[in-house]
């Protein structure tokens, strides 16, 4: 997952001192209504990924201002974790709009302090960058219709037989070989065609990740996601598979230990909450 472009140019916002921190990239400074310089915290995403992150022309929502593109505004559940981190950790945030490819070797380079952009803890990726703790665990869940004999499913064993389906060129669809006897119908391309599918009936179960699960329920009353993840019957996946991160330099432990103790104190319960927002908060929902 986590394969999207979209392109940036990095500038200056506000009057800033530079200066270098042990062990870290490059960090500029503001100065704070004390007369204080306060850190800047440089987090690159796309600004193209909802419910992740996407780019809107307010600030409506709490979005804050992209750096390098203006009168753009940043929004989504990363920059909603982003600016949880930036506080707790004593900096002003900066989101720079970034295009995908960029964003790691923005970060080994010290061009940006840290990248929160619905990536995935790969070993690729670890081989340039260092990633915290996992900021977002996008399990697999199973998507059905209210009125479906598998609504009360409580395993995946209970969803044997079922008509199923996922989106093409995905780890989900991938999934559907664990659904016991399952009767696997063609990929579709993408995840409204599914939507359509499994309202209609063409579809019993749609098997997609969690931030999808919870968006296709908020915006169709008519279904209901399955979590089977504190079931000893649930989908198998890698940790790579679900697992996101926040990319840091590896010359920067200082700033990764800070980072992760502030994920410490966002429970998962505050972060389904925040994704729960963004996905209310996303132009494709409005």
């Amino acid at each position: 997952m986590s394969k999207r472009v979209f392109s940036a140019l990095l500038c200056a916002a506000m009057a800033a001192v530079l200066f270098v921190l042990p062990g870290c990239s490059q960090t500029s400074t503001t100065a704070g209504s004390s007369g204080t310089q306060k850190k800047v915290l440089k987090v690159g995403m796309e600004c193209a990924f909802a419910p992740y992150n996407w780019t809107q022309a307010n600030d409506k929502n709490d979005a804050v201002p992209i750096s390098n593109s203006s009168g753009e505004y940043a929004n989504g559940y990363d920059v909603m974790m982003a600016k949880k981190i930036a506080d707790a950790i004593g900096y002003d945030l900066q989101v720079v709009k970034t295009e995908w490819d960029g964003l790691a070797p923005g970060v080994s380079s010290g061009k940006l302090d840290a990248a929160i952009a619905g990536m995935s803890i790969t070993k690729d990726r670890m081989k340039t960058v260092d990633f915290t703790d996992v900021y977002y665990k996008a399990s697999i869940y199973a998507l059905v219709r209210s009125d479906s004999k598998y609504a009360s499913a409580k395993s995946l064993s209970d969803l044997k037989g079922a008509k199923c389906s996922s989106q093409q060129n995905t780890i989900w669809y991938k999934m559907l070989d664990q659904i016991p006897s399952a009767n696997k119908q063609p990929a579709m391309k993408n995840v409204p065609s599914l939507v359509v599918a499994l309202t209609s009936g063409k579809l019993e179960v749609f098997v997609t990740d969690k931030p999808t699960a919870m968006a296709a329920t908020y915006a169709n009353k008519s279904l209901v996601m399955l979590d089977f993840t504190k079931s000893s019957d649930n989908f198998e996946a890698s940790d790579e598979d679900v697992n996101l991160g926040i990319a840091v330099s590896k010359k920067n432990p200082t700033l990764k230990a800070a980072i992760n103790g502030a994920l410490k104190n966002i429970s998962e319960s505050e972060r389904d909450t925040i994704m729960q927002t963004a996905i209310k908060n996303q132009p494709v929902t409005q």
